[in-house]
């Protein structure tokens, strides 16, 4: 019974946990100018955290080690220090992006500027880092965020109704007033928005922390093959809401204020208490674990003593790089840049780096002398597969569409 709660509570921490600023943007954005038209990257996207997610788990759990310390093996240190570079500086970026959106749920409340709240939401992401239980924390703050499940309902509440607004998830392409190259653009976001590299570094050096052995794997599989597709439901909601909220208007999406507008005005102000407190415990919860990806990535490159779990004294280069993250990402947010602008940015760049930390994790994920009798099966390799072509190709075209589209502007 107790392995029954342990599943089910990790299945909705999973749930609650995966919707991030990059989510709440990216679809927003998406469903105001495209409908529900890219409602199928959606899905890609959960496919493919599902699977990279669950082999990075498994790798951790069979061979007790994290994702860095296998990518340094498998590449080489040269190539590695190239990988680690790209995951740090998007793990900077998407932790700036955190804390500016933190900053502004909280401006949408008390209605003093965000900037002013930049220092205080950071200061409160480092207490809980340095006081709160590893998988207190990680509990408290995912089963929070399952108070976006009010998108859910303001969707089914807005007028054209589900069938109407889901109707053009049938269609594919953009509509008449987009083009083609901001159609892929926005495409590529989505898939970044769902596939954030820090999740599983996260994911996976928890995994070592908290000793997972075999009998852990079904509590692995149960959260990323039941979890995160119930979060991307909620991405689903968050687009379909905008879709029928802005796109009849010709409205676009570039304020986090305009997110709660199709709460608001179906569930009153019950309803957008709800949204807040659920946006602010999804996008706190993934401040944390940005900020510790970005100790475990380093330390783990580089051979150090990393963990939330060991003593500072013991574990202090980890500690020091949480902490440079955290100061450089409040530095990042106090220049003024548009939280949403650097959003948008770090979860494009995201979908950019992607290969380099799938493809040692699929070449891991095959190999006995890690795996023993755990390794792929052909059915995932060939999906696996098919998914690291995916990427290949949107990590090559990324970078000239946003040249091409001013980032979808």
């Amino acid at each position: 019974m107790k392995k029954v709660f342990e599943i089910f509570l990790g299945i909705l921490t999973a749930f609650g946990g995966f919707v991030d600023i990059g989510d709440l943007v990216a679809n927003a954005e998406t469903g105001a100018r495209f409908g529900m038209r890219l409602a199928w990257m959606v899905v890609v996207g959960v496919i493919g955290i599902v699977i990279y997610a669950e082999m990075a788990g498994r790798v951790a759990t069979m061979s007790q080690r994290p994702v860095f310390d296998v990518i340094r093996e498998r590449l080489g240190a040269r190539l590695a220090l190239v990988n680690l570079g790209a995951s740090f500086f998007i793990n900077l970026l998407t932790f700036a992006a955190e804390i500016g959106g933190l900053a502004l749920v909280i401006e949408l409340v008390t209605d003093i500027n965000y900037l002013l709240w930049v220092p205080l939401v950071a200061i409160a992401v480092w207490i809980v880092l340095w006081k709160v239980h590893f998988s207190v924390m990680e509990k408290i703050f995912g089963l929070s965020g399952l108070a976006l499940i009010v998108t859910v309902l303001a969707l089914w509440r807005l007028d054209p109704g589900l069938g109407h607004t889901f109707a053009s998830a049938r269609q594919f392409g953009p509509p008449p007033a987009e083009s083609w190259p901001t159609y892929a653009f926005f495409a590529i976001a989505l898939l970044g928005a769902a596939m954030t590299p820090y999740e599983v570094f996260f994911f996976s050096s928890g995994a070592v922390e908290d000793h997972w052995t075999r009998k852990d794997l079904i509590i692995n599989r149960a959260n990323v093959y039941i979890g995160f597709p119930l979060g991307g439901l909620l991405s689903l909601a968050i687009m379909g809401g905008a879709a029928a909220m802005f796109l009849p208007r010709g409205v676009s999406v570039g304020h986090l204020s305009q997110l709660t507008l199709p709460v608001s005005s179906t569930l009153g102000t019950a309803g957008l208490v709800f949204l807040l407190y659920g946006m602010f415990a999804a996008i706190f919860s993934a401040a944390l674990e940005t900020a510790l990806s970005a100790g475990y990535t380093v330390s783990q490159f580089f051979g150090w003593q990393w963990g939330k779990f060991v003593r500072p004294r013991e574990a202090a280069r980890f500690h020091v790089v949480v902490l440079f993250t955290i100061c450089a990402g409040v530095l990042i947010a106090l220049t003024t840049l548009d939280p949403i602008i650097v959003t948008e940015y770090s979860i494009v760049l995201s979908a950019a780096a992607l290969p380099l930390t799938y493809l040692p994790i699929l070449i891991v994920a095959n190999d006995p002398a890690y795996m023993k009798d755990k390794t792929n099966s052909r059915l995932l390799n060939a999906v696996a597969s098919g998914f690291l072509l995916l990427l290949i190709v949107v990590a090559l075209a990324t970078i000239p569409l946003m040249i091409w589209t001013k980032a979808g502007a």
